[in-house]
């Protein structure tokens, strides 16, 4: 399935159904693994699954980005402050200011993302 076919499906299995976003994405050995939900100009709505002691490294991004914790438990690093983040709690990195995330389990994140013009 290609990339954009896999994004519509997802999209679809998720517009007006109820769905589990765990059951949405599984977890890789020794990988971290992404799945668009929705890429529009307004935003981005991204799932990801880390294996324990993966993560992304340290970046900065022109829009806030919220995490939604899906299952299990992660570090955010966001400028010099680190936030132990755990499933069922968010955090917002805000924009322009570095960020890296670090798995402490295997954790499973939504990442939202709302462009604007500010």
């Amino acid at each position: 399935m290609t990339g954009n076919t896999e994004k519509k499906k997802l999209l679809e299995i998720c517009v007006g159904k109820s769905q589990d976003m765990a059951s949405l994405i599984d977890y890789s050995d020794d990988s971290v693994v992404s799945k668009t939900i929705v890429d529009k100009p307004a935003g981005t709505l991204t799932l990801f699954a880390f294996d324990s002691g993966q993560g992304l490294s340290e970046h900065t991004a022109p829009y806030d980005a919220t995490v939604q914790v899906v299952d299990g438990s992660a570090i955010i690093t966001i400028g010099d402050e680190q936030v132990k983040v755990d499933a069922g709690q968010i955090v917002i990195m805000p924009a322009n200011i570095p960020h890296s995330v670090s798995a402490v389990e295997k954790f499973k994140m939504m990442l939202i993302m709302i462009r604007s013009k500010e």
